[in-house]
């Protein structure tokens, strides 16, 4: 990935040092589960321990162990250990140590996941009581439908934060494993203590079953909800770009100092960030496909997978990781305009009510078809003429034998959409 996209901390999990250093920790994680159970030599393991230090001291040569070429990483490790050599990686396959560092760098790739979703959702909670009484319209096919509430949106958008992190955190636990099995799985070469000890160590999970690699239906499913947490961003982004349209105007993205919307119209106020969160869930979205491709492998194992997973595990990683830091910039800086919003609600000429007076019609006694017929005569009236909904109802032929003036006015009542907003609240804890 490249830099512009690429925070601090994430950057670092999938740095190569981070991959040198964790390949390290496996092989002395095995060496220990090797000397514990007596299958090397506690002064090999001490051998081992320490010039696993020096062999980290050599980090000028980790660009040679880009791609995690474990090869050349043994062979450096080799040369630091003279006689205790012989005790290293022994019974252990490629795959043993990379997928299980693979493993650990998606584990703590997951847990700064979790760090930005949870502050965003703290942060959401705290716009969402802001603005819980705020009236606007909702919409439903782009066009007015009934009065909603601002906080009520953002309260949505909490529930939706939560799922997220639910399913985050299902997938922690389905990559959360490693795997020191030998060539196919079979633990021919490699006591099977020596992985439960290890894992141990590591803090992962033995995998119960695996071939010569872990089953890629455990990567494919981390992905799968990075991209749906993605898509989920990309929705509340692309709500922001439609409720900022100048036609709209009810909340603005404010752009940090010294950025700027448009090189040629200084007017212009784009919701570029918010763009930018789209443009980015597009990419996302499209290596699902690639990581539901990596579950299919040829017999014990092929390398169909791995040039991919390169890409595709860090850079979802890391793109998400920015995609939650900047949408979180966004929500600190919204601008929300009440005033617009009400001005926007008003612009329906009060058509908003028209299922209101179609059930108190209901209530006494008018036929639901003929009801319907009524109320629908006068809003299409309404709307083709610019009229105003209640003054049409008033007037009608029948309504008001049906309805009275007071219990007509009634019935154009915002603050009787919102009666529930409590409750809802409530209910989901927010």
């Amino acid at each position: 990935m490249i830099s512009r996209y690429t925070l601090p901390e994430m950057g670092k999990v999938w740095s190569d040092e981070n991959t040198f250093q964790l390949m390290l920790d496996v092989e002395v994680a095995a060496a220990e589960a090797m000397a514990d159970i007596g299958l090397m030599p506690k002064e090999a393991l001490v051998a081992i321990k320490h010039n696993a230090l020096s062999a980290f001291a050599n980090i000028e040569k980790v660009d040679d162990i880009a791609g995690q070429n474990l090869s050349y990483f043994l062979r450096l490790m080799s040369e630091q250990l003279g006689e205790a050599a012989k005790y290293l990686h022994v019974g252990l396959t490629a795959s043993d140590i990379l997928d299980t560092v693979l493993a650990l760098q998606m584990k703590q790739a997951v847990a700064l996941l979790q760090g930005r979703l949870l502050q965003l959702r703290l942060l959401l909670v705290e716009i969402a009581n802001k603005y819980k009484y705020t009236l606007m319209i909702g919409r439903t096919h782009g066009a007015h439908a009934e009065p909603t509430t601002f906080g009520l949106k953002m309260a949505m958008w909490v529930k939706e934060i939560d799922r997220s992190l639910t399913r985050l955190q299902n997938a922690h636990d389905v990559i959360n494993v490693g795997k020191l099995s030998g060539a196919v799985g079979t633990f021919a070469n490699v006591d099977p203590r020596v992985e439960t000890y290890a894992c141990r160590l590591l803090g992962l999970h033995p995998a119960y079953v695996t071939t010569q690699t872990l089953q890629r239906d455990r990567h494919a499913e981390l992905i799968t909800i990075l991209a749906i947490i993605g898509s989920s961003l990309d929705k509340f982004a692309t709500e922001i770009r439609n409720l900022q349209r100048t036609e709209i105007s009810e909340v603005e993205e404010k752009l940090p100092p010294g950025l700027r919307s448009s090189i040629t119209m200084p007017h212009k106020r784009n919701p570029i960030l918010c763009e930018r969160i789209s443009g980015l869930s597009r990419l996302l979205r499209g290596y699902v496909t690639s990581s539901l491709e990596n579950i299919v492998l040829w017999h014990e194992r092929d390398l169909a997978h791995s040039t991919t997973e390169n890409i595709i595990i860090p850079d979802t990683c890391i793109i998400l990781d920015y995609m939650l830091q900047i949408f979180t910039q966004i929500m600190e800086g919204l601008a929300v305009f009440p005033d617009n919003m009400r001005k926007n609600l008003d612009k329906s000429l009060g058509l908003i009510f028209s299922q209101r007076v179609l059930l108190a019609l209901l209530a006494k006694g008018v036929e639901r078809e003929t009801a319907y017929e009524w109320v629908q005569r006068n809003a299409q009236i309404a709307w083709e003429q610019q009229a105003d909904f209640q003054y049409l109802l008033l007037q009608d032929t029948d309504i008001p034998s049906i309805l009275s003036r007071e219990e007509i006015a009634e019935l154009f009542d915002y603050e009787y959409h919102i009666r529930n907003i409590d409750f809802i609240f409530e209910r989901a804890d927010i």
